[in-house]
C-alpha cells in the first residue's frame, strides 16, 4: 500500500503515521503466523487472526477519515479555483468630467467600507486623482473569503443622477463610472512572455509623504499583442510595483478571453443573469429619489447614504 500522498499532506500526516504502525503490526501478525502456527496452536492461531481482523478495521477507518480529507481539499481547491478569495476592484471615471470622477471615488470608498466590514483586507494598487479629488481610475487588492464570490456581479456601468454641488441652476446631472472585478487565481491560463511587455517606471506622484516623487518606483506595463495597459504605484519599490502590475495584466488577460468567449455566445446569454462586460449598464444611483435600481434584477433599494457608506449586503445577498 502507498501511503506517500498521505504522508506528505499535512491535514493526514499524522493519520498516514497511525497507518504505518498498523501495517507493521499487521506485517508482524503474518510473519508469526507463516513461521510456527500449527493445527495444534488453535489458540495462537485464534488470537492471531482476531488481531488481523482488528487491524484491517483500524486501517478501514483511518483511510476513510483520510480519503475524506483529501476530498474535502480537492472540492475547496475547485471552488477556490472558480471563486477565489482574491481580486482587483478597478474603478473608472466615465461620462460626466469631474462630477464622473468624484462618484467613481465614492463607488471605491463604498466597496472598501463593506469589505472592512467583511473583514477583508484592501491594498491600493494604483490612483490616479482628477483636479477636485475623484478618481479618474483607480485599482485595489481585496482578498477575504467568498470575496469573487460576492462582488463579482459588480462589474459593468454604474449611473449617478443628482445635482452636483457646483451645478448653480440646480439641475439634475447624470454620470456614470465604471466597476470591474477581476479575479487572481493560484494558477492562472497566461504565460506571459517578457518580449511582449514595454515597461516604464517614473516617479509615484499623488499621496505619499515626502519621499513621493523623488525616486522612480511607479511601473507601466504595455502588452504589446494586445494593447493592454496597467500601471501599479503604490509600493516603495520598483519590484514590487512590477509584481503587482503582473498580476493585475494576467486577470486583465483573462478576463479579456472571457469576454471574447462570452461574446460567441452573446444570443444564447441574452436572457442570462450572471457576471456581464464592464460597458453593460448595471445600476442607477438616483440621490433625489433615495433609490439604487440593479437594472439586471429589476430590483430597487432605498438609503443611498447608508449603501454609500459600504451597507451594500441587501444589494448582494439579491444574488444568492
Amino acid at each position: 500500500m502507498d501511503i506517500s500522498r498521505y504522508k506528505q499532506n499535512p491535514k493526514t500526516q499524522y493519520l498516514a503515521e497511525n497507518l504505518e504502525r498498523l501495517l507493521k503490526e499487521e506485517a508482524d501478525v503474518l510473519v508469526l503466523v507463516e513461521e510456527g502456527l500449527t493445527s495444534s496452536a488453535d489458540e495462537m492461531k485464534e488470537l492471531a487472526e482476531g488481531d488481523l481482523k482488528n487491524i484491517a478495521a483500524q486501517k478501514e477507518i483511518l483511510l476513510g477519515q483520510m480519503d475524506k480529507i483529501l476530498e474535502e481539499e480537492i472540492r475547496k481547491e475547485k471552488e477556490e479555483e472558480e471563486f477565489p478569495n482574491e481580486i482587483v476592484l478597478e474603478v473608472r471615471a466615465g461620462v460626466g468630467g469631474e462630477e464622473a470622477a468624484l462618484f467613481a471615488e465614492e463607488l471605491a470608498n463604498m466597496y472598501r467600507r463593506y469589505a472592512d466590514s467583511r473583514g477583508w483586507s484592501v491594498s491600493i494598487l494604483d490612483e490616479s486623482e482628477s483636479p477636485l479629488g475623484g478618481y479618474k481610475e483607480a485599482s485595489f487588492e481585496i482578498r477575504g473569503t467568498d470575496v469573487y464570490k460576492e462582488l463579482r456581479h459588480e462589474t459593468g456601468i454604474h449611473r449617478v443622477q443628482r445635482v452636483p454641488k457646483t451645478e448653480k441652476m440646480g439641475r439634475v446631472h447624470t454620470s456614470t463610472a465604471s466597476v470591474a472585478i477581476l479575479p487572481i487565481r493560484k494558477k492562472t491560463k497566461f504565460e506571459i512572455n517578457p518580449a511582449d511587455l514595454e515597461v516604464e517606471f517614473s516617479r509615484a506622484g499623488g499621496k505619499g509623504g515626502q519621499n513621493v516623487n523623488k525616486v522612480e518606483t511607479a511601473v507601466r506595463l504595455t502588452h504589446k499583442p494586445t494593447g493592454l495597459v496597467v500601471r501599479s504605484t503604490a509600493e516603495r519599490s520598483q519590484n514590487a510595483n512590477k509584481e503587482n502590475a503582473l498580476m493585475i495584466l494576467s486577470a486583465k488577460l483573462e478576463e479579456k478571453q472571457r469576454e471574447e468567449e462570452d461574446s460567441k455566445y452573446a444570443a444564447d446569454r441574452k436572457d442570462q443573469v450572471g457576471v456581464v462586460d464592464r460597458s453593460e449598464k448595471i445600476r442607477t444611483y438616483n440621490i433625489l429619489q433615495d433609490r439604487v435600481t440593479d437594472h439586471r434584477l429589476n430590483k430597487n433599494w432605498h438609503g443611498i447614504e447608508n449603501i454609500m457608506k459600504g451597507q451594500i449586503s441587501g444589494i448582494i445577498d439579491a444574488w444568492k
